[in-house]
C-alpha cells in the first residue's frame, strides 16, 4: 500500500446567483522562512566534541616533494535542540601547530576545550618534526608556515562541500592560528613575518614561541592581526626574553602578554596544573573577542588572567613583565 494519502474529492461549487460571478477565494500567503539559525560561541563545555582525521598532501612546492599533513579536527556536535535552518559557517576555525617532536595529540585537553566552546579546531602534525619521525629535522621549520596556510585552505574547502563531516561548519572569515614552541615560531611567521603572512588569519596565539632566525623575511614590519603571547617565566627552552621581544615589536595590532608564574616550557599547555586552566580560559576569551566579535570578552580575559600566584596579563602600551 502506498504511503501517500488517498486524494479527497473536491466539494461541489455553490451555484452562482443569477447575474453575478462567484469570486475565487484569495490564496493564503506562504509563510516566509525565518533567518538561518546561528549557534552560540564562547563558553567552554557548551558543546559535546567529535573528531575526524584528514590527511592533506601538498604537492605544490617544487623541491620539497609531497608534504603529507595529517590533520586531526575536533569540532562541536550540533545540539539536537537546534531547530530550523542552520546558517552556513557556524563556527570559527583555529589551526594549531605543535612543538618540535610533538604531535597535536599531546595538546588534546586544550584543543578539546576550544572545540567545546564552539570552535572548529584543526591540529596539524608536521611531516619532518612530528612525534613519530625517527630522525626529525628542526631546519624544516622554515616550511611549516606554508603547511599551516595549506591546511587552512583545505579545511575551508572541506567545509564548503554540500555534505560531509564538516559541511557548512567553518566560517572562512573567522580564522585563527595557534602554536607552541617551534609551533609558536611557525605561528609567529604566519601572523607577522613578510615571508609567510597569511591574510586569512584574523588572530594568532603564540605559546612559548620566538622569531626563528633562519626564516626569510622580516617580522612585525607590516600590520598584524591581534596576537596573544603566552609565556612561562621559568621556561628555560624558549626563555621569556623571546616572547618579550615579539610583544615589544608588535606595535600595529592589539597585543597581549599572558605571564605564567613559575611555569616551564610544557606543563601550561599539556597538563592540568592551575596555569593550564588559566590558559584554557584566557585563550577562549581571546578567540571570543577577536573571532566571535564579542567586545565583552576583553574584560573577561583580564579577570580570568589575573590570578594571584598563577598568572597576570598585560596589553597595549603596558610593558611586558
Amino acid at each position: 500500500m502506498s504511503g501517500t494519502a488517498p486524494a479527497r474529492s473536491a466539494a461541489p461549487d455553490r451555484a452562482a446567483a443569477p447575474g453575478r460571478t462567484s469570486a475565487a477565494p484569495s490564496p493564503t500567503p506562504a509563510a516566509s522562512p525565518g533567518p538561518p539559525e546561528r549557534l552560540p560561541v564562547g563558553t567552554i563545555g557548551s558543546y559535546q566534541v567529535t573528531e575526524h582525521q584528514f590527511v592533506f598532501v601538498d604537492r605544490s612546492r617544487a623541491g620539497l616533494g609531497p608534504r603529507v599533513l595529517p590533520t586531526f579536527v575536533r569540532y562541536p556536535v550540533i545540539p539536537a535542540a537546534a531547530s530550523g535552518r542552520l546558517a552556513r559557517g557556524l563556527f570559527p576555525l583555529v589551526v594549531f601547530a605543535p612543538g618540535y617532536t610533538q604531535c597535536q595529540s599531546s595538546y588534546a585537553t586544550l584543543l578539546r576545550a576550544w572545540a567545546s566552546a564552539g570552535y572548529v579546531v584543526a591540529g596539524v602534525d608536521f611531516p619532518r618534526t612530528n612525534c613519530h619521525v625517527a630522525n626529525p629535522d628542526e631546519n624544516d621549520l622554515v616550511n611549516q608556515p606554508r603547511d599551516m596556510s595549506y591546511v587552512i585552505r583545505q579545511v575551508v574547502a572541506v567545509s564548503g562541500r554540500p555534505r560531509g563531516f564538516l559541511a557548512g561548519l567553518v566560517d572562512p572569515a573567522r580564522i585563527a592560528v595557534a602554536g607552541h614552541s617551534d609551533g609558536g615560531d611557525t605561528v609567529a611567521a604566519v601572523a607577522a613575518n613578510t615571508c609567510c603572512h597569511d591574510p586569512a588569519v584574523a588572530a594568532a596565539m603564540v605559546f612559548s614561541g620566538a622569531e626563528w632566525p633562519p626564516m626569510a623575511g622580516s617580522y612585525f614590519r607590516a600590520a598584524t592581526p591581534p596576537i596573544l603571547f603566552v609565556q612561562g617565566d621559568a621556561d628555560t627552552i624558549n626563555p621569556p626574553a623571546d616572547s618579550v621581544t615579539m610583544y615589544q615589536a608588535d606595535t600595529t595590532g592589539p597585543r597581549f602578554y599572558l605571564d605564567l608564574f613559575g611555569q616551564g616550557h610544557v606543563p601550561p599547555y599539556e597538563s592540568q596544573v592551575p596555569a593550564a586552566l588559566v590558559v584554557a580560559r584566557v585563550t577562549v576569551e581571546f578567540l571570543d573577542r577577536y573571532l566571535a566579535d564579542q567586545p565583552q570578552a576583553a574584560a573577561a580575559m583580564r579577570q580570568d588572567a589575573d590570578v594571584a600566584g598563577v598568572a597576570t596579563l598585560v596589553s597595549g602600551s603596558q610593558a611586558a613583565p
